[in-house]
């Protein structure tokens, strides 16, 4: 049954509004389209930044308490309606029905969270009397917000990545305008929706919908956004950094992510995580496990057990409960991994299971005897395909794990807690995951990489420090403590 096309608004300085020029959005899985969106201009873009800058400093100092409130029904919204919000996920993503059912979970607890630490955005008292001659000062500094925030979010978790662009920001008291992905603005749109109904000042949020190339660099450049915040691929990132001036700038790109398993490791648990790990939303997950590292004396049993456990796997359309993987974001990408396992094979790399491709589906792969040279082995797959390697010990285990541009998280599985902490010290990387997967991720923790992984940390807490300023007050005393 052909599903119906939805023409869809965008929420634009406080009013839903058309445009006669739209964008298709289409669901990979079939290719049908399901609903088309306002294609943006560069002067919407610019109407909705000066919107958010007259809004912001209409509203002077924003309570703390009315943050706290919109932020929960909007919490509270998303969980009354989840099955609404997660058939979008499904539909316009990757993801299967059960996956993006906990994308919605997580996104309501990411805003729950921005909820919560909007209460705890606190300063401190500073002793000046600590310099010679400052005995008679007394001050703190605080937090306020920068302004307004400029977001642009990827595909692969397209109400999540928003969430954790659009809670914080609105938790520090700031005004955000997000550019999501053209391929899935579907679920940013029903984001703005939840913080319409709960009452958000019009204004304070924008989804503005269109393709970067047109509207990107006004929300980049517009002297109006003091803070950018941008997940993508690392390339775009490193194009915008070139733009933003001194705008403070967060960024989330690329991985090639590695998990180490020692022989003394439970190996039935480390397969489980790395099967999870390597092929949940087909692998386009940015900390997803890309490479796995086994010690000689364990690899043919884990391989073994890995290739078994990676065969159950159920590839099929996303709306079916008992789909494990679904299909790449677009043919195209599907085309790009194909072509980047066909090199693999041809320099010497042997495919243990999957490898095929049909239109956006491939299956889930994993290879071994991967050369170094290999495109798949130094960059970001972004899809279902995991690199076996076997290695003599620990040391050549993170000698090439770091052996790459990327360093966003790692996982390592041992029994042995001094092996666990050389690898902490010694992994360059974001985060270290003992005794799981690279792909392992609360929302209240600190997330980012080193290298070409990103710069500064999400996560509702840090990015709610990134989003303020810290302003210093002293007080000199005439007659201190009299």
């Amino acid at each position: 049954m052909k599903t119906r096309t939805e023409e869809m608004k965008m929420l634009l300085a406080g009013q839903w509004v058309l445009r006669d020029d739209t964008i298709d959005v289409f669901d990979s899985g079939n290719g049908e389209r399901i609903a088309t969106v306002p294609k943006a201009t560069r002067d919407d873009m610019k109407h909705a930044i000066e919107a958010a800058q007259e809004t912001f400093e209409s509203l002077d100092s924003w309570p703390v308490h009315e943050r706290i409130s919109i932020l929960k029904r909007v919490s509270h919204f998303m969980l009354e309606n989840q099955e609404a919000f997660a058939r979008t996920i499904a539909l316009e993503g990757s993801k299967t029905i059960n996956e993006a059912r906990g994308e919605v979970k997580r996104a309501a607890q990411t805003i729950e969270i921005s909820a919560e630490e909007a209460r705890r955005i606190q300063g401190e008292t500073i002793n000046f009397d600590q310099n010679e001659g400052s005995e008679n000062k007394v001050g703190y500094y605080y937090h306020f917000p920068v302004g307004v925030v400029g977001a642009i979010t990827p595909f692969n978790d397209p109400l999540n990545l928003v969430a954790h662009k659009v809670g914080p920001a609105i938790a520090a008291g700031n005004a955000i305008v997000v550019k999501p992905a053209s391929e899935t603005p579907l679920s940013a749109l029903k984001l703005a929706e939840a913080f319409t109904e709960a009452g958000l000042p019009e204004g304070m949020l924008s989804v503005v919908t269109g393709p970067g190339r047109e509207i990107g660099d006004e929300l980049v450049t517009h002297p109006f956004i003091k803070a950018l915040s941008f997940t993508g691929g690392t390339e775009a990132g490193k194009k915008i950094t070139e733009k933003t001036g001194t705008k403070h700038v967060s960024m989330e790109l690329g991985s090639n992510s590695p998990v180490i398993v020692l022989k003394d490791a439970d190996l039935k648990d480390a397969v489980e995580a790395c099967v999870d790990g390597g092929f949940s939303a087909a692998g386009q997950n940015c900390i997803g496990v890309q490479r796995v590292y086994v010690e000689k004396e364990s690899y043919p049993f884990f391989l073994d057990d890995f290739i078994e456990k990676t065969r159950e796997l159920k590839l099929g359309e996303k709306l079916l409960e008992e789909t494990d993987v679904g299909p790449l974001i677009s043919e195209k990408e599907a085309e790009r991994i194909e072509s980047w396992i066909e090199e693999a094979v041809s320099k010497g790399a042997q495919i243990e299971t999957g490898g095929t491709r049909t239109k956006a589906y491939i299956e889930p792969t994993i290879l071994s005897n991967v050369p170094s040279d290999a495109t798949i082995a130094k960059e970001e797959v972004f899809g279902p395909v995991v690199i076996v390697e076997a290695v003599e010990d620990l040391k050549e285990a993170v000698r090439k794990s770091n052996d790459v541009d990327y360093g966003l998280h790692a996982g390592i599985f041992t029994k042995d807690v001094n092996q666990a902490f050389y690898a902490v010290k010694h992994l360059n990387v974001g985060g270290v995951m003992v005794n799981d997967s690279s792909d392992y991720r609360i929302d209240a923790m600190p997330f980012g990489g080193t290298k070409d992984s990103g710069i500064g940390r999400e996560g509702v807490k840090f990015a709610i420090d990134s989003l303020t300023e810290k302003k210093v007050v002293s007080f000199k005393l005439t007659d201190p403590f009299a």
